[in-house]
C-alpha cells in the first residue's frame, strides 16, 4: 500500500454488515464485500484507499458471517510458512502487504440491519471525538489518471474548510431516487456548500441531480444527531438524516470528486469494474483486452 503524509482523518469506518441479497446466491456464504475484482476483494481496494490517504486506523462495523473479512487482513501464519518455505517471496511480501505495521484494525457488530446512521453510531466509541470518514465498500472508487485518489481528494477538501465533506457526482434524472440527493451553493468548480440534503427523494422531489456517493469525512457532531433522530426511509436511521441535522448547527460540504465510481452494489457496475480494472492490470490487461477483442460482441 502507498504511503501518503496526510494525517488530518486518522480514523475510517467502513459498514460492513449488510447481507448483499442482490448478490445471492454467491453471498450466502461469504460477504459481499469479499467478492474479488480482478485479484482484491472489495474492502481491499476501500482500505488502500483509505490508507493512501493518510488513515492508518481502520474500523469495521461488521455482522454475522461476517468473519472472512477479519481473516483476510490478519496474519496467516500457515500460508506465510508455506511462501517462505517455497522460496515465493513476491507472493509473501504482497500477503504480508495487507496489513502495514502502522495500520490498526478494529471490528465492532451492528446487532441489527437498522440503517448505514446506526452502523455508524455503532462504530462512535472508538472514533472518539475526532473527524473520521466512511467508506462504503460497494462503491469502488477509481481516482484520474495520474491523480489522486478520491478520498485524498476530500482530505485535502477537509483540510481546507475544516467541515464535514460528502463525496458527490451528478447522476440522471431518473436515477436520483436511488441516493442522498444535495443542493447548495458553489465555492469552487468542484467544492459546494450544502443548503439542502435529502435521502431518496422522488424525481419531483429531488433539490437537484447531484448525489451523495460512498466516501464521507463526518465531523464526530454527527453522532449526537443520529443518536437522537427518529426512523426514516425504509424504517431505517439514515446517515443523511443525521446530516441534514448536523447543518443546522454546523457547515456541510460536498466535493464532486474526479475520478470514476463503480456501483458494486449491483451486478451491472460489478461487472463493468471486472472489465474496466482489469484492463488496466499490470499483469493480465495485454491478454485481457485480445481476448476481448477476439470476442464477437
Amino acid at each position: 500500500m502507498s504511503t501518503n503524509k496526510t494525517a488530518a482523518i486518522r480514523k475510517a469506518v467502513f459498514p460492513v454488515a449488510g447481507l448483499g441479497t442482490r448478490f445471492l446466491p454467491a453471498t450466502k456464504a461469504q460477504p459481499k464485500e469479499m467478492m474479488p475484482v480482478v485479484d482484491k476483494p472489495l474492502i481491499q481496494y476501500a482500505v488502500e484507499e483509505a490508507y493512501a490517504a493518510g488513515v492508518r486506523h481502520m474500523i469495521f462495523v461488521t455482522g454475522r458471517n461476517k468473519r472472512a473479512i477479519e481473516d483476510h487482513f490478519d496474519t496467516a501464519y500457515e500460508l506465510e510458512t508455506e511462501l517462505e518455505a517455497a522460496g515465493k517471496d513476491q507472493l509473501l511480501s504482497l500477503v504480508r502487504s495487507l496489513q502495514p505495521d502502522d495500520m490498526h484494525l478494529s471490528y465492532v457488530r451492528q446487532p441489527r440491519s437498522l440503517g448505514l446512521g446506526h452502523a455508524v453510531l455503532c462504530a462512535e466509541h472508538l472514533v472518539g471525538g475526532e473527524p473520521f470518514a466512511v467508506l462504503l465498500a460497494d462503491d469502488l472508487m477509481v481516482g484520474p489518471p495520474g491523480g489522486a485518489p478520491v478520498l485524498t481528494q476530500m482530505v485535502q477538501a477537509f483540510e481546507r474548510c475544516r467541515a464535514s465533506v460528502l463525496a458527490v457526482q451528478e447522476v440522471p434524472q431518473d436515477q436520483v431516487r436511488r441516493y442522498g440527493i444535495v443542493a447548495g451553493d458553489r465555492v469552487d468548480a468542484r467544492l459546494i456548500k450544502v443548503r439542502d440534503i435529502v435521502e431518496k427523494p422522488s424525481v419531483e422531489a429531488a433539490p437537484s441531480r447531484m448525489a451523495v456517493a460512498g466516501r464521507y469525512i463526518l465531523t464526530p457532531g454527527v453522532f449526537e444527531q443520529i443518536r437522537n433522530q427518529p426512523r426514516g426511509v425504509g424504517g431505517e436511521i439514515q446517515l443523511t438524516d443525521g446530516i441534514a441535522r448536523l447543518m443546522q448547527s454546523e457547515a456541510v460540504y460536498a466535493l464532486q470528486y474526479e475520478g470514476k465510481r463503480y456501483d458494486c452494489g449491483s451486478k451491472d457496475g460489478f461487472l463493468q469494474a471486472t472489465v474496466e480494472l482489469a484492463l488496466a492490470h499490470p499483469e493480465v490487461g495485454a491478454g485481457f483486452r485480445s481476448y476481448i477483442r477476439s470476442l464477437e460482441l
